[in-house]
């Protein structure tokens, strides 16, 4: 061998470091996306919400006093209490094992569904603003407008039953996206942000209605003194979907359909890429040739006529007896809630609302089943909302690797052999 070459074998080894594998790169961005993210944030607070159960419970702390003497006592009173409240969750929110036929069974997952109906377009509404760089914290004052509007043709008209429901269902969303609109056209012509004067607008809404729900000839029900609305006819009250024995109704069609609607709004339609254009950059879309302006009052209309939606279903579906001031239910506010568990994806924001009604149906029931404070419930939603509004916090309790990142390669190390002479 000459003094320049090296042996076989020897010259420059390197440590493995390869380009890792298209599965590789898939399987990080799963592991580290958003959807991972949600799910983990869910399991997470049901972890955390169990552990208030436990310490809250009186067997567990009976149990607790004597833990050193026998601590399997104190393993099994948690079991018990932890079991317990989430089967009760279980069985008020998805099927009761208890009942004695599927009929009367599956009734808890239609209070699920009826509890989600409103929550699911709300959040709709919420989320189609958020893509636009808005944040529409105006649902109470939207879905209190839309009741009083739907209500009020709902009881004041004389009309075919189809053609009854779908007036008070256009007046609903008709009120929602007058009174979003409000905010759209102040932000577009006059730059005021939309959180303060959607705030203002929900004071104004809440106390609107209830003047003129203690008002003659306004929205109180002739001959009475209660702050009460007159009951809707029965031509323009939502059917049931699944019969009288459950309260579902067919607003739950409705709010598929305008999950639809959302879902080709935004991905395929030149309107929705226009308002994504803007909720990434007003700055670049705006020298793009795209009216910003218009882009708000168009998405606060739009987002208030869903928003609407949930204020007919509650006017027509749910208090058919007639409204009251407190016809919003915390709907407005809980919206918020779904669409940041959602990521602002329209059936992101379907399955989020669906989880929200679960919470809300089985809440109930472990109150009444298990007497745990509903207070745990609203904990548990909160930690979700904290979770998921806090992606590196999860990414670093479980250890998930940051989407758009490649894993960290150990530097090549480089061997120099000399040449045998």
């Amino acid at each position: 061998m000459t003094g320049t070459e090296t042996a076989p074998g020897l010259a420059q080894q390197k440590t493995p470091g390869e380009e890792p594998s298209r599965w590789s790169k898939a399987a990080r961005e799963i592991m580290g996306g958003s959807v991972v993210i949600s799910i983990l944030a869910v399991v997470i607070a049901l972890v955390v919400g169990a552990i208030l159960i436990a310490i809250t419970d009186p067997e567990v702390q009976k149990a607790a006093g004597y833990f050193f003497a026998r601590p399997g006592d104190t393993v099994v009173a948690v079991w018990n209490s932890v079991s317990s409240a989430y089967t009760s969750m279980f069985q008020g929110a998805i099927y009761n094992f208890r009942r004695p036929t599927f009929e009367a069974g599956i009734r808890p997952l239609t209070e699920t569904l009826t509890f989600a109906t409103p929550l699911i377009v709300s959040g709709l509404g919420v989320a189609l603003a958020f893509r636009v760089g808005l944040f529409n914290i105006g649902g109470q004052g939207q879905i209190l407008i839309a009741a009083a509007c739907a209500a009020w043709v709902g009881f004041s008209f004389n009309l075919p039953p189809v053609v009854h429901l779908v007036v008070a269902v256009a007046a609903g969303i008709a009120g929602g996206a007058v009174w979003a609109g409000i905010v759209g056209l102040l932000k577009a012509r006059t730059g005021a942000h939309e959180v303060i004067v959607t705030i203002m607008l929900n004071y104004i809404a809440f106390y609107l209605i209830s003047f003129m729900l203690r008002t003659q000839g306004l929205l109180q029900a002739p001959g009475s003194n209660n702050p009460k609305a007159p009951p809707i006819k029965d031509t323009a009250i939502f059917p049931p979907l699944f019969g009288p024995q459950y309260n579902l109704t067919w607003a739950l069609i409705v709010v598929i359909g305008a999950t639809v609607f959302v879902w080709w709004l935004i991905n395929r339609s030149n309107l929705g890429f226009r308002f994504r254009a803007v909720g990434e950059n007003p700055n670049a879309a705006r020298v793009a040739g795209i009216n910003v302006k218009n882009m708000y009052l168009y998405a606060m209309l739009i987002a208030g006529g869903l928003i609407g939606i949930a204020g007919a279903s509650q006017a027509l579906g749910v208090f058919p007896a007639g409204i009251s001031s407190g016809v919003d239910a915390g709907i407005g506010f809980d919206a918020i809630t779904v669409a940041l568990l959602g990521r602002s994806r329209p059936w992101g924001v379907f399955v989020a609302g669906l989880l929200f009604g679960a919470l809300k149906a089985g809440g109930y029931t472990i109150q009444a089943a298990n007497d745990i404070p509903i207070d745990i419930v609203l904990v548990v939603q909160s930690l979700i909302v904290l979770f998921v509004a806090a992606p590196p916090l999860v990414r670093a309790i479980f250890h998930l690797p940051t989407p758009g990142q490649s894993p960290r390669r150990p530097r090549p190390i480089v061997t120099k052999e000399v040449a045998a002479k």
